[in-house]
């Protein structure tokens, strides 16, 4: 596999001769709408070992035989398949790369019950783990569920764990710390609150509770961790695991109402998985810069590996970016688009994408009837570097924020250069 970097002049067609492709499967690899291209732009460039041309009566799992791999596996290697194995006479599928793996991760991904089917189609062949979002709670510790069904269903056909996701966000978008405070300073709502936080697992089929208690005061960091350890010993008794998110520290002592209640020794001891929620330094509201920056991201999984195991840690992605207004006035409010509308935006204005080393971020300016712009988002590179990086320091996995926007490159990357756990 190879990450191209468009140049002036390159076109769909002299790329994909260049590496001895068609043009048709480079653009159904990267799931472009047209075959418009913008300087600076990345293509992941599979080079199949392997080919099949589909025959009349072939089916997925018949060609899978056939080549003594699984449908799985083409499902991965092939998007034109949207994960659905649809066939049709002539077409052309890639049965394997010639690629080394470079480390194992367990893949997970949160989705709003209201994700796209074709999309949540697409990307689950890719994961390990799906995570509805979100459950949530009351100051007395009743839960209440999203309409997660659908997704529990979807997730089990295709062989992926579901995660409970729980956390004390209100229907208004905000976190609210007097829930999170509720359940673990109050004996009957805690009760309640695990009592139904089991029974839902058990009724659902859920293996693995996902706690996503934010803005925890710096006062009741020790409590938050002794009610994970609680619910971790009564989850492990079902034969689950609890994980938890973690704001993305860089030391014991950093300030701010985000970081102080994340104790990450204690919580690191209390959970069996964490996940550094290591996105949102480019942010809406915040001064234009990489939603991710890998310097940074580092810092977080520098100081995480030296309180907790490695081996218990994903590493968060987010699969969006930001669009500014310039120049930039604090206080309003950045627009969120997905990777593949950022590119077709640079390819609208004519505007050519350029690559923060440092940040390991792609980002271009364009100017409309509005005034002038600036752009922050994922591509091939900078999600590459992010799996590198977690590789490097032995993470467990990596976890996307989230499914809702096609990120069709991060699934290339990730197959081509990763061995998926459970797949």
């Amino acid at each position: 596999m190879e990450i191209h970097t468009v140049k002036e002049g390159d076109t769909l067609w002299s790329v994909a001769s260049e590496y001895g492709m068609s043009a048709e499967m480079l653009q159904a690899d990267n799931q472009l709408m047209d075959s418009k291209l913008a300087v600076g732009q990345t293509l992941v460039i599979q080079e199949p070992l392997q080919t099949h041309t589909v025959q009349r009566g072939d089916t997925l799992t018949g060609i899978a035989d056939m080549y003594q791999t699984t449908p799985d596996a083409l499902l991965r290697l092939n998007p034109v398949l949207h994960g659905q194995g649809v066939l049709y006479p002539g077409q052309i599928l890639t049965v394997r790369t010639e690629e080394e793996r470079l480390g194992t991760f367990s893949v997970n991904g949160y989705a709003y019950p209201f994700i796209d089917r074709t999309l949540l189609h697409t990307v689950l062949p890719y994961l390990s783990e799906l995570t509805p979002f979100t459950y949530g709670l009351d100051i007395q510790g009743n839960i209440y569920a999203p309409e997660d069904a659908p997704l529990i269903k979807l997730a089990d056909q295709y062989r992926v764990s579901p995660v409970m996701h729980i956390s004390t966000l209100r229907a208004d978008g905000y976190f609210d710390n007097t829930l999170s405070e509720a359940v673990m300073t109050d004996v009957r709502a805690q009760d309640r609150f695990v009592e139904q936080v089991l029974q839902t697992m058990r009724e659902k089929g859920y293996r693995i509770l996902d706690i996503d208690f934010e803005f925890v005061p710096a006062a009741q960091a020790s409590v938050y961790a002794q009610l994970v350890a609680r619910l971790r010993t009564a989850v492990n008794a079902m034969g689950g695991e609890v994980m938890v998110a973690l704001a993305p520290k860089t030391s014991r002592t950093q300030k701010g109402l985000l970081y102080e209640g994340h104790d990450y020794r204690l919580l690191g001891e209390a959970a069996d998985r964490l996940l550094l929620m290591t996105y949102e330094w480019g942010y809406t509201y915040g001064p234009p810069m990489a939603v991710a920056p890998l310097n940074k991201v580092e810092e977080v999984v520098r100081f995480a590996v030296g309180e907790i195991p490695a081996q218990k840690l994903y590493l968060g992605i987010p699969a969006y970016g930001y669009e500014w207004s310039l120049p930039y006035r604090q206080g309003t409010a950045a627009k969120s688009l997905a990777p593949q509308e950022a590119v077709r935006l640079a390819i609208s204005a004519d505007a050519q994408i350029l690559y923060e080393e440092e940040q390991q971020a792609p980002y271009f300016y364009y100017t409309d009837k509005t005034g002038e712009h600036v752009v922050w988002f994922e591509d091939a590179r900078s999600v590459a570097a992010k799996y590198a990086l977690a590789a490097q320091y032995g993470l467990y996995g990596v976890s996307f924020w989230n499914l809702m926007r096609p990120f069709p490159q991060s699934w290339l990357v990730l197959n081509n250069r990763y061995q998926i756990r459970g797949r």
